[in-house]
């Protein structure tokens, strides 16, 4: 076993036993060998498009079979080895429908019949292992970080694809990346930084997709207050980020006296209008992510588990979870297709929570348009000395207790300054009151790290009204990261030519010395150091 593709890796190198995330190394192996298949079927999609034969479900497939490969999603060995299967069915489907010859490795691989065949095959294929073996350590590093910004995109593609956006130039530059990591054996280091800037390029289109889906389809957020209370009655649980499968839920749950909870990346869709019209959707329970064993033990309900962030669920509550999509562990019942039966059977059968429990209420809400919508007011503020900076502070959200860092920051930034966050890294902070700035609260919740292009377009409207350079603006990117799409996410940044970002709690594991060189030189990429010591080096 070999994985360094998120941040929490074993000893900042690599996961060589069994993941901290708690995938085993079958799981592992299994999964570097779909990745594989799917740059095989990548490789006969690209070539039948060049006939003028084109599948968006191929495309839909792939996304989705590569979305099981991130960090938190699929720990089910059988699970990945039925993606891999139907990666070569899909292939082979291609080659005879157009008869076509191809040569490469990629396109000709075929899985061996049984289970322990498949793994030891596997075991020969991890794919950092020979990149490190094959490639040198830098062409290594890049091909990772372009591998794994890929994993990103094909989360938010998945998502977009399920209401119906699909983008042909976002799907042709995915494969065409995908293929190169295994095709191109190139040693020139330029070539391969200007592919990673091509993945944040395709990133940032994926993002916009995503974006119109999530907004054609349930319309565009709005500032709205969350109960982080409970009430009394039976209730179901639905952590993860797919809007699609809140929503399916919602309407099946209609009139049924059961309560509706979001969980953790979920608490953004409150804002949602076509969402909000539930009556049902009552709060918001819990946390970030990796507080998940305990506080899903203690919900008296059914649990729905619609993207990454899973844990390895416990014994004590493993048969109330239910897992959808990519998502997958063994011994959790999994959903196929949106029919949510099983689940609401389970509910209705549940006692709930016997009393009501008063909580807080906070505020999510504010995508771009409902910030821009105050944009001049801001602004006026900017020139007025009333708002003096800008923070950006969000990302992934982890275990371990230096990201008390964020917490901290945020706390001691001046009242004369504006938090932006979004994504899980919020969760360190959400429910504190940091009071307003001519009522504009100071802290606004974009969203999910889905919402990262709510985020940028912010920025590059602001730069654009004060008529300066994205890197001139008084903002500063804070930004803490997990796994996959905060890879993603970074590169888009970069593409973008944003610099002087503040990275933590960790540099990541597959970055090499000279790449990470690279981008101190030419972005001025930093680690977090400490809160003071960062506040006064921003702001003076």
């Amino acid at each position: 076993m070999f994985c360094n593709q998120c941040e929490q890796t074993a000893k900042g190198f690599a996961c060589t036993t069994r993941g901290v995330c708690g995938k085993d190394h079958e799981t592992d192996v299994l999964q570097d060998l779909l990745i594989y298949t799917c740059a095989g079927l990548a490789e006969a999609s690209l070539e039948a498009e060049k006939r003028g034969s084109k599948d968006p479900t191929v495309d839909q497939f792939l996304m989705e079979a590569i979305f099981s490969t991130l960090t938190n999603v699929n720990f089910d060995p059988e699970r990945i080895i039925d993606y891999i299967r139907g990666t070569v069915d899909l292939r082979e489907e291609i080659k005879k429908k157009l008869n076509l010859q191809l040569n490469s490795p990629l396109a000709n691989y075929f899985p061996p019949s049984s289970r322990a065949e498949l793994i030891k095959q596997a075991e020969t294929m991890e794919i950092e292992q020979n990149l490190f073996e094959k490639e040198g350590e830098d062409i290594a590093s890049l091909k990772m970080t372009i591998l794994y910004a890929l994993k990103g995109i094909s989360a938010y593609a998945y998502h977009a694809s399920r209401l119906g956006v699909q983008n042909e130039e976002i799907n042709r530059s995915f494969k065409e990346l995908l293929v190169s990591v295994f095709m191109d054996k190139t040693s020139d280091l330029n070539v391969w930084i200007n592919r990673a800037m091509e993945a944040g390029r395709i990133n940032l289109l994926t993002m916009e997709a995503l974006d119109k889906a999530n907004t054609g389809a349930f319309g565009d957020p709005r500032p709205t207050k969350v109960y982080l209370g409970i009430k009394a009655g039976k209730a179901i649980l639905v952590s993860g980020h797919d809007l699609k499968d809140l929503y399916e839920l919602l309407k099946q749950t209609q009139g049924k006296s059961i309560n509706i909870y979001t969980h953790g990346e979920m608490l953004p869709a409150h804002g949602y209008p076509e969402l909000k019209k539930f009556s049902h959707l009552v709060g918001h329970y819990g946390t970030a992510w990796q507080n998940q064993q305990k506080e899903f033990e203690a919900f008296p309900g059914p649990i729905v588990m619609t993207t990454n962030c899973l844990m390895p669920p416990k014994e004590t509550y493993r048969d109330r979870v239910f897992t959808l999509g990519p998502v997958g562990y063994p011994g959790v019942k999994h959903i196929s297709g949106d029919d949510f039966t099983p689940v609401i059977e389970m509910a209705l059968k549940m006692e709930g929570f016997k009393e009501d429990v008063s909580g807080v209420e906070i505020y999510t809400g504010f995508a771009r348009k409902a910030v821009l919508s105050v944009a001049e007011k801001i602004l006026e503020l900017v020139k007025e000395g009333k708002i003096r900076h800008f923070f950006l502070v969000g990302g992934c959200d982890g275990a371990k207790p230096v990201r008390n860092y964020y917490t901290e920051l945020v706390e001691k930034i001046p009242q004369d300054c504006l938090v932006l966050t979004l994504a899980c890294g919020k969760f360190r902070f959400f429910d504190k009151d940091l009071g307003t700035i001519e009522g504009i609260p100071r802290l606004l919740d974009i969203g999910q790290c889905n919402d990262a292009y709510s985020a940028i377009q912010i920025a590059l409207a602001l730069a654009k009204a004060l008529n300066v350079d994205v890197n001139k603006l008084p903002l500063s990117l804070i930004l803490s990261w997990y796994e996959q799409k905060a890879v993603a996410i970074f590169l888009t940044l970069l593409y973008l030519g944003i610099k002087n970002i503040l990275l933590g709690p960790s540099m990541p594991a597959f970055l090499s010395r000279n790449v990470r060189n690279f981008l101190v030189e030419n972005f001025n990429l930093q680690p977090i150091s400490t809160p003071d010591a960062d506040l006064k080096a921003i702001l003076g």
